[in-house]
């Protein structure tokens, strides 16, 4: 999607601190961390949010999930959160489906 940010992440028209990249998946540090630790990560195809995923994007969003494991073992991450916000009220502000990583600091429950 043309003026979607992430999508131009990806494409590298906008630069960012590549954590982790495969063939499906592209994880960056946030710009705004909110922990010691932000990563985010996100398909690489464009889906604008959790509602609007069709059936075969279930690989893509189960792929989240695993691609952050992998990140986490690879930097010995042990403790962390996972966070995917759907739509401007719970927060989702670029509409391009992601992960949130965050560790590095102790959580509390509930969240905001």
């Amino acid at each position: 999607m043309s003026d979607c940010i992430f999508c131009k992440i990806i494409a590298g028209e906008i630069p960012s601190e590549k954590v982790y990249e495969d063939r499906d998946y592209f994880a960056f540090s946030d710009i705004n961390p909110q922990a010691p630790y932000h990563i985010l990560v996100i398909p690489k195809k464009h889906i604008s949010k959790i509602a609007e995923m069709e059936e075969g994007d279930k690989e893509f969003v189960g792929g989240l999930f695993s691609t952050a494991v992998k990140i986490c073992s690879d930097k010995a991450i042990t403790d962390y959160r996972l966070v995917i916000n759907n739509g401007e009220g719970a927060g989702q502000a670029v509409f391009h489906i992601h992960l949130h990583i965050l560790a590095g600091r102790d959580f509390e429950w509930p969240p905001g």
